[in-house]
């Protein structure tokens, strides 16, 4: 590394430790923003180290230097988690596959390797991710620490398949944890919102490469609501299902998905095939789209006709269009996010869902009694005037399957129903050419109340307003065991920023010696820049 242009009593500590022969790969000038360009920060230094020792020397040297430490993948989280003025490391040289047992399907990786990376790799032995989310992009990492999931009623969260994990700790030494082994770390370490250290090795159990025969269906939502509440037939007819809801003109995509084996693929009883595409899956539809969202922002009341015009064109303009494909569980659950944009998202109990949708449908149409699916939604929001993007996304998971406090490996934070199946609500609202959308705050204070009033909690990676109190009070003992074994791993906020302050801390814990404290943040129609503090450099 070259000689750093920063504060030159942080380059006189970098160039002192420079004998032990181990890389401080770091650089200044560094812009980071969030992948939806939501959020950005200035940090003083960014670190991409290649070994365990690097991370271990720039662990050290931040306590040296009094700085922070932030880890980030690909920043796929629309929220300031990733944001910090003082140290970014990044984990992207950090990727390798380390050993693959092809019997037992144990696969033990650097934590900086990216899903579509591993995807890649674990096919090459016949292996593969028993479930995944819809994006591709995050390290195994951030997939750990933010607590992502899937939609199947066979499995939670992805982090259900990890078996083991190495950690960075605050002192600078890394240490292993599992079930067996730290198990209050390893379930603090399964979901760490990065604030117990830096997570650099992974062991994973994978199981047998295998494809999904898949078809997608537009229908009303009276017919998909019909077939939810017989016995949540909607949610037991396939292996995967999603539901992608259109508010406005009162239909559902409803995406279904079944297991095809590797042996049947092989014996040729099934093969894979791709969808058709047509002339609008492309770049055509694509700015289209993006432009009528941009017009939107003007003309908020011609949002309802782009939700008809737009998955008219994508998915049918009549209901019963089925379109179908066969392929590799990776590419047939990925899915283009498409533009910027804000994401919020929570659980609720699985048996709410009909509830959520109806009262949610009823709020956004303004019905009144005696119209048609009018029910007396309760929302204590004003409607008039609001347009929301479509669509909202609806997916179910169940961390009861194969975890659980007994077996010590559900995490402390899984936001997760702990006794039964969850159903997962996305709303999204997109920000054409990094703009942000009218309303979007009276939208998602709408639909969090919601959310509340239903037993919810928000997805960690997500944008949500609640506060640490409320999420102390929804999480209970398992919020402080998570804050007991931050407290105990990193008693001096090394790994804590204003987000975690914010949402996860005790109201009553004392600012900590290195505990990132914000200055100020800059927001604009163009995203939110933050600025935090940095310590003072003590002279030696």
């Amino acid at each position: 590394m070259g000689r750093l242009s920063v504060d030159p009593r942080i380059a006189a500590v970098v160039e002192a430790a420079a004998d032990d022969g181990i890389p401080f790969r770091a650089k200044p000038a560094h812009f980071h923003a969030t992948w939806a360009r939501t959020f950005s920060s200035l940090p003083e230094l960014y670190i991409q180290p290649q070994s365990v020792e690097e991370v271990e020397k720039a662990v050290k040297l931040a306590r040296r230097c009094r700085r922070r430490i932030t880890t980030v993948g690909c920043g796929h989280s629309p929220s300031d988690l990733t944001c910090t003025s003082n140290w970014l490391i990044n984990l992207d040289n950090f990727k390798s596959i380390i050993s693959v047992d092809s019997v037992s399907g144990l696969v033990v990786m650097q934590a900086g390797i990216r899903l579509w990376q591993l995807t890649e790799e674990l096919r090459r032995y016949g292996l593969s991710f028993p479930v995944l989310g819809s994006v591709n992009e995050q390290s195994i990492a951030g997939v750990i620490s933010t607590g992502t999931r899937g939609s199947t009623l066979m499995h939670g969260l992805i982090s259900e398949a990890i078996e083991a994990v190495k950690i960075t700790l605050a002192n600078g030494e890394t240490v292993s944890c599992s079930a067996d082994d730290k198990p209050d770390l390893f379930r603090g370490a399964l979901l760490s919102l990065g604030a117990l250290g830096i997570i650099v090795e992974v062991t994973f159990r994978a199981v047998p490469t295998f494809s999904l025969k898949w078809s997608q269906t537009i229908q009303s939502d009276a017919t998909m609501m019909a077939a939810w509440k017989n016995n949540n037939q909607l949610w037991t007819q396939a292996d995967f299902i999603r539901v992608w809801w259109l508010p406005y003109t009162r239909r559902a995509v409803v995406w279904t998905a079944d297991v095809v084996t590797k042996k049947q693929l092989a014996s040729g009883t099934e093969k894979n095939y791709e969808p058709p595409t047509g002339y609008y899956d492309g770049a055509l539809g694509y700015h289209l789209y993006h432009n009528l969202l941009w017009l939107a922002r003007y003309i908020p009341r011609i949002t309802p006709w782009i939700e008809w015009f737009i998955f008219g064109m994508q998915y049918g303009f009549k209901n019963g269009v089925t379109t179908g494909a066969c392929q590799p569980m990776d590419r047939a659950l990925w899915m283009n996010c498409l533009y910027s944009q804000y994401v919020t998202e929570w659980a609720i109990p699985l048996h709410k869902g009909p509830e959520a949708l109806a009262r949610l449908g009823a709020w956004l149409n303004d019905l009144r009694p005696g119209d048609p699916c009018y029910v007396d939604h309760g929302i204590p929001f004003p409607v008039k005037g609001l347009y929301v993007h479509s669509p909202i996304e609806v997916r179910v998971c169940d961390s009861t399957i194969h975890t659980s406090a007994e077996k010590r490996n559900r995490p402390w934070l899984d936001s997760t129903i702990m006794d039964g199946p969850t159903l997962n609500l996305n709303a999204t609202m997109y920000r054409p050419y990094d703009l942000d959308p009218p309303q979007l705050k009276r939208w998602f204070d709408a639909f969090e109340w919601l959310m509340r009033d239903l037993g919810g909690k928000p997805h960690w990676a997500k944008n949500f307003s609640a506060k640490s109190s409320e999420l102390m009070e929804w999480y209970g003992d398992d919020l402080k065991a998570w804050q007991q074994v931050r407290d105990e791993v990193d008693p001096d906020g090394l790994f804590v920023g204003r987000w975690h302050r914010e949402h996860v801390l005790d109201p009553a814990l004392p600012s900590m010696e290195f505990e990132e404290l914000e200055h100020e943040r800059h927001e604009t129609r163009r995203g939110t820049t933050t600025y935090g503090v940095r310590r003072e450099v003590y002279e030696k």
